[in-house]
């Protein structure tokens, strides 16, 4: 990674800024995480899942709509990069009744829904672990609770 120059241009160029220390995660912590992820993978919402996952990629007409899609939007860019805005609009229309269409297919909206399962289920391990921590910490501490960083509000 070379070194980054900040050009005011570069809005959409975000660096992530890391702390200076390296984080050293304590191996019994990141193995306990990996058992926790271990099990969850057994967990009948991921099980959902990939059955899902299955059943779409042997769903042909998924399949064209998907490839449609993505070829369409390759079409925008080039459009875009032409600066023309009607051709641009055209093809945005028919990409939303390309995904109308797909958000219709029984097999997509079971994915759909098997996929927001699993980030409420990660949601609330989350969580559950934050929220243990936090409280061990508040406790230690003996400190009052920390104004609150637009957590949970």
């Amino acid at each position: 990674m070379g070194e980054h120059h900040n050009h005011q241009d570069h809005s959409d160029c975000v660096v992530p800024k890391f702390d200076s220390r390296d984080l050293v995660i304590r191996e019994d912590i990141m193995s306990k995480a990996k058992e926790l992820a271990a099990l969850i993978g057994t967990s009948e919402e991921v099980q959902q899942f990939q059955k899902a996952e299955q059943l779409i990629q042997r769903h042909e007409r998924v399949q064209t709509l998907i490839s449609s899609i993505k070829k369409k939007q390759k079409e925008i860019v080039a459009f875009e990069s032409f600066q023309n805005k009607a051709m641009v609009e055209k093809i945005e229309r028919e990409i939303e009744e390309l995904q109308d269409e797909l958000d219709g297919i029984p097999v997509v909206t079971e994915f759909q829904q098997s996929q927001s399962d699993i980030n409420y289920l990660l949601q609330l391990v989350i969580s559950v672990i934050r929220d243990t921590v936090s409280d061990k910490v508040n406790v230690e501490a003996g400190s009052e609770p920390a104004a609150t960083s637009g957590y949970g509000e």
